[in-house]
């Protein structure tokens, strides 16, 4: 071959051959799955700024005391890091089953390294080539990439107005495409709305397949409110995933849930990696649940933060949707890119999400949501909030 030549795999260039011996090669040159060119990997712009409102994560510290008996443990659990952790995590599953209540045993419960590689098994053991998961969009943008990644089509259905989906929406979506795994998600990510529980019902009752239910900001709604949790009983196909980054501040430590039945979880276990969850992952997760109260004593203060938020936007003029989150999805926004910018320049990150006209921003300690509340008015004296429709 003569240097400086195009490398050439069935026909196309693949590299071109430096002088010096080196190779100018890109992701486009290497024999990736066609479905997979001209995609971009997940993710939010990481930005080190003062006041980071972005990713929907708990902004407050985990308690000093708590952190302490997670320290301890995981310094315990370093004592048999040598050997591979309990496959079956037997410890967490018990814990997380006491955490949940609705009289939930271990054999229900499945965790993995937070909600989407939940999600990941789930599809690959009920979705995969030649099947359908139907969706809700605006929806949490990893439910369609996973559909991708395991090879399982996505079909976008229509929301109704203010982004609900009502119980006679969820059926005609299902009569219509046939899926073999419905996906919803409530309190939904990006917009914040309720998924009402007869949506969930009439979605189980329409379809033969898995229905999966997202929870990952169940403890945001109001107390009064039922779970998917008191579904299970009886709906052998029905599954409720949970995270413990929201509500128990453990974004960093990657810990997910679902809730089914057992021969769900089953069926899990046979596309599972083996030892998949840490022995210290496995040890930080039961210490945090020890404290679950104490953890979750913080989330009454974000959804005082949110509510705060939406009756201030809306005095600035915007348009917000009631939201059931640890987060507010505004409209109005006149050019979003324009006003992420501005809002950058005063140390404070929320998300552009490409929703025409809107931003999403996370409810943050009171210090953060005050920050964020006085940029947004500057933003607001330099582009008006502009008229929007659901």
């Amino acid at each position: 071959m003569v240097e400086g030549s195009p490398v050439r795999t069935a026909g196309r260039p693949v590299a071109t051959a430096a002088y010096d011996g080196s190779v100018a090669f890109t992701l486009e040159d290497l024999p990736i799955r066609d479905d997979l060119r001209g995609q971009s990997p997940y993710g939010a712009p990481q930005k080190h700024v003062r006041v980071q409102l972005n990713v929907n994560e708990n902004t407050h510290p985990v308690p000093d005391d708590v952190a302490d008996d997670i320290v301890a443990s995981i310094r315990q659990a370093l004592a048999t890091v040598n050997r591979y952790p309990d496959r079956e995590f037997t410890e967490l599953r018990e814990s997380l089953a006491g955490y949940l209540g609705h009289g939930l045993s271990a054999e229900q419960l499945w965790a993995a390294n937070g909600s989407n590689e939940v999600l990941q098994q789930l599809l690959q053991a009920f979705g995969g080539p030649g099947r359908s998961v139907l969706g809700f969009p605006p929806t949490y943008s990893m439910h369609s990439i996973l559909a991708s990644g395991t090879g399982t089509t996505w079909i976008p259905a229509e929301r109704d107005d203010e982004y609900r989906i009502s119980p006679e929406t969820v059926v005609a979506a299902i009569e219509q495409h046939r899926p073999d795994i419905v996906f919803l998600c409530g309190p939904n990510n990006p917009t914040g709305t309720p998924l009402p529980i007869e949506t969930i019902e009439a979605a189980y009752a329409a379809t033969d397949g898995i229905v999966m239910v997202d929870e990952a900001y169940a403890e945001f709604m109001p107390a009064d409110v039922p779970s998917a949790l008191t579904l299970l009983p009886g709906r052998e196909r029905l599954v409720v995933s949970r995270t413990m980054s929201k509500a128990f501040a453990f974004a960093g430590a990657r810990v997910g849930y679902m809730a089914a039945h057992p021969a769900v979880i089953d069926a899990v276990r046979l596309v599972r990696l083996p030892y998949h969850l840490s022995v210290l992952t496995q040890a930080a997760a039961v210490a945090a649940l020890r404290h679950a109260p104490e953890m979750l004593a913080m989330v009454d203060d974000i959804k005082q933060q949110r509510d705060r938020m939406v009756t201030e936007l809306q005095a600035m003029g915007y348009r917000t949707y009631e939201t059931w989150s640890n987060f507010v999805l505004f409209g109005g926004v006149a050019d979003p890119h324009a006003a992420f910018e501005s809002l950058l320049e005063r140390d404070v990150i929320v998300r552009d999400l490409g929703i025409p006209n809107h931003l999403r921003v996370s409810a943050g300690t009171e210090e953060e949501t005050t920050a964020f509340l006085d940029a947004m008015r500057q933003v607001a004296a330099e582009q008006p909030p502009v008229r929007v429709g659901a």
